[in-house]
């Protein structure tokens, strides 16, 4: 980790970078920061790369491929750049954690205990990639991390979706040499039998120190390294016995007579299961808390200077002109879509004044709700004064039941007159939420709102920041937004405020406070 001194580089979508991580085939990852001191791997794109035909559509791609992927053994997208961004980039959650390769290139192969355990922990992330549709295409010791509680299996770059033919193609290489699949190493279309394939010989690896196509210290040539994966079998030689013939049926020619990732698993699981933090090496634990202590420090070194703290339970304003977006409650506005000249953006809200009191008086009632006003005698006295002994020191946080995957679906407005409101088809809305403190940001939303006349998505995409917590209410903040479809020219200003409350442990409401966006799900419904 290449630390970096103050005025090295830019904040990058508002995010301070602390580090350099590496680079790579697309760009260079940087260790970041949000405002509250969260850490983020923050991945930029090379700038010639970005100016190739039709990589800003790879590249909404691969923020969407990521954020389909949702398991313990993935890291969540956080945050990404709106269309047309230079350099564009992409954050994540960040993994103090060396790489499989790193760690092998410099301690040797792991145990055969932690051998064992690697192949089902991976064999899990890769189910759970599976499950998503995806392929990842690309799993070799670089993408996988060792991390003190689990291993974690991390960038989908050049993963596509396996239900869209369009993003596939033959005579093109795809992946990284001495771990892909001889069906993509003659440039045929990869299905997901190839990760299983190269979860072979990543495992080989981890208990070698090499690719199962090379001899210790032996280097090739790509087209020589190739050749042997289409034609050679492989060297099993100090892969432990208890995991020769599973590798072997994985590591087939042919694809079909692969076991499928369910299959793998539920052998490996069969056998004895050990927890992944009884069978990492101890330096491997000691290499953690090192990096750990160095992420805090960086963290201190970067902390912002402390102003005078806001007074307990208010909100920032927001902002003047506020559109309606997918969570379908944005406070203090009623928004309307009506058709603007040509030449101008093709959204524009039409903000009614009796709408913006009425909504605005919603807000205070709000607030005064969850600041604890307006009980008692039931007149709206305002609460007494509390004083600093009656506030944690601990910023209060979002717990682990939200987490997840949250998805809903409204009816739109298919009966809208297209003048006043726009005619929608069905809202659909999918909300991911991690846990984080306020001030962090714990989730996004992605909304798909289709117009009847013309078939685009007037849908926006936003990162969500948690501004308040009160039981089983939370307030959220949208910090960044941009339209769902990259090619879509419409408006999706950051700012919206939505109030949502965990009615049950697997249903979010979307409160009524304000203005509830017409044909919006009024509900979510927790679907992993």
């Amino acid at each position: 980790m290449e630390s970096l001194q103050p005025g090295d580089l830019p904040e990058i979508g508002g995010y301070r970078l602390l580090a350099r991580l590496g680079a790579g085939g697309m760009g260079e990852v940087f260790l970041a920061r949000t405002a509250s001191g969260r850490p983020l791997a923050l991945k930029t794109v090379h700038r010639d790369l970005s100016l190739e035909p039709g990589f800003a559509e790879r590249f909404a791609r691969e923020i969407r491929t990521n954020d389909r992927v949702r398991s313990p053994w993935t890291v969540s997208v956080v945050d990404f750049s709106p269309p047309d961004t230079s350099p564009q980039w992409l954050a994540t959650e960040y993994v103090a954690a060396p790489s499989l390769g790193d760690w092998v290139r410099r301690h040797g192969p792991l145990p055969e205990s932690a051998v064992r355990c690697l192949a089902r922990e991976l064999s899990a992330a890769l189910v759970s990639v599976r499950a998503a549709g995806v392929v990842h295409r690309d799993i070799k010791p670089g993408n996988v991390l060792l991390g003190a509680e689990r291993p974690y299996l991390i960038d989908f770059g050049i993963a596509r979706a396996v239900r869209d033919p369009r993003r596939t193609r033959t005579g093109t290489v795809i992946g990284t040499p001495g771990y892909l699949a001889p069906e993509q190493a003659t440039g045929a279309v990869a299905a997901a039998p190839a990760d299983v394939f190269s979860l072979a010989a990543v495992l080989v690896y981890a208990a070698t120190g090499r690719s199962p196509f090379l001899a210790r210290g032996e280097e090739l040539g790509l087209p020589a390294l190739l050749y042997r994966i289409v034609h050679d079998e492989p060297v099993l030689d100090g892969v432990p016995e208890s995991l020769v013939l599973l590798v072997t049926e994985c590591l087939a020619k042919d694809p079909d007579r692969r076991p499928a990732a369910e299959e793998v698993l539920a052998r490996l699981r069969a056998a004895e299961e050990v927890e992944w933090s009884r069978v990492v090496p101890p330096a491997l634990v000691a290499d953690a808390g090192s990096r750990e202590a160095e992420l805090r420090g960086l963290l201190a070194a970067s902390q912002p200077p402390v102003h005078a703290p806001s007074v307990p339970g208010t909100l920032p304003a927001p902002p003047a002109t506020a559109p309606a977006t997918a969570l379908g409650t944005p406070l203090p506005f009623t928004p309307a879509l009506v058709p603007v000249p040509a030449g101008r953006s093709r959204r524009a809200w039409v903000i009614g004044a009796a709408a913006g009191a009425a909504a605005l008086a919603a807000l205070v009632t709000l607030l005064i709700r969850l600041t604890g006003g307006g009980e008692g005698d039931g007149k709206g006295a305002a609460p007494a004064p509390s004083s600093p002994s009656a506030h944690s020191s601990t910023k209060p946080s979002l717990s682990a039941a939200w987490e997840g995957t949250w998805s809903g679906v409204g009816p739109g407005t298919p009966d809208a007159d297209g003048v006043t409101r726009a005619r929608t088809q069905e809202f659909a809305v999918t909300v991911t939420v991690h846990p984080g403190a306020v001030g962090d940001v714990i989730g996004r939303q992605v909304s798909d709102l289709k117009e009847v006349a013309t078939g685009r998505n007037l849908g926006c995409t936003e990162a969500l920041e948690l501004r308040q917590i009160r039981g089983n209410t939370a307030i959220l903040a949208a910090v960044t937004s941009h339209p769902t479809d990259p090619t879509a020219v419409i408006d999706c200003p950051r700012g919206n405020i939505y109030l949502v409350t965990m009615t049950e442990p697997d249903r979010l409401t979307l409160e009524l406070e304000g203005a509830q966006s017409a044909g919006a799900p009024a509900s979510l419904t927790r679907t992993r």
